[in-house]
């Protein structure tokens, strides 16, 4: 078997907009999935039927597949009355796949904090907000930094999967030059390799943003006042 590569480079203009509309749905489903993840961690501390309700709400979407959760969303949404493009639809329920795994990933790392640093920060006459922005969340970034990532390089697979409703992501596209060429050998080692490439380009940027929170880590809490009055009154307390 020989492969033409003449059927990729004659349609790069295909993969590069397939990219980058993959580019464009993921980092919008990152900042609202990692928004919404918030809020479900908040939430979720809370007690009665919030919690519950939050529960249901991961289980639900932990449970399901991605493209099961993408019909119910594109076809729901018109069977409601509200009639919105394939792409607001796809990037909807990418948002709220990926919120679910963000949110275990935000709450794992809270917990995994010691436990007294709530009541440290109370005793000095902090709010819960207040302790969350300047305590809490510096101290989060870096255990919370490689599953993020993970998650994340596993959203932007699954955004492939927005094909299925014409949303012209990469593996759409891909599908599109298969079609016009009868190549799919050639294509989808194209789209394989893109997405290789996308994950490869994520997880370097990740590591020398771990490397370089490691080395200041810290430092932006101390230069706060009220991180640098709670870090002295913690010492003293050890």
């Amino acid at each position: 078997m020989t492969l033409d590569p003449a059927v990729v480079l004659d349609s790069w203009p295909l993969f590069v907009a397939g990219t980058v509309v993959t580019l464009q749905v993921s980092a919008i489903a990152f900042v609202g999935g990692i928004l919404l993840a918030s809020a479900i961690v908040a939430l979720s501390f809370s007690g009665g039927w919030i919690r519950v309700a939050i529960q249901v709400y991961l289980g639900v979407l932990r449970g399901v597949p991605f493209i099961v959760l993408l019909f119910l969303v594109h076809f729901g949404m018109p069977f409601a009355g509200i009639r919105m493009p394939a792409y607001f639809n796809g990037t909807l329920a990418l948002t709220l796949y990926a919120s679910a795994y963000y949110s275990e990933v935000l709450r794992a790392t809270v917990l995994g904090l010691p436990r007294g640093q709530w009541e440290s920060a109370r005793a000095i006459g902090m709010s819960r907000s207040a302790a969350t922005r300047h305590i809490i969340a510096p101290q989060m970034l870096r255990p919370a930094l490689p599953p993020t990532v993970n998650s994340t390089i596993t959203m932007i697979k699954e955004s492939s999967v927005m094909s299925a409703i014409t949303v012209g992501e990469l593996t759409y596209q891909g599908l599109v030059v298969q079609g016009n060429t009868f190549a799919p050998f050639e294509v989808f080692i194209a789209v394989a390799g893109l997405y290789w490439l996308i994950a490869f380009v994520l997880s370097r940027v990740a590591v020398a943003v771990e490397r370089a929170v490691a080395t200041g880590q810290g430092a932006s809490a101390r230069r706060n006042a009220i991180g640098e009055r709670y870090l002295a009154l913690d010492a003293r307390a050890g």
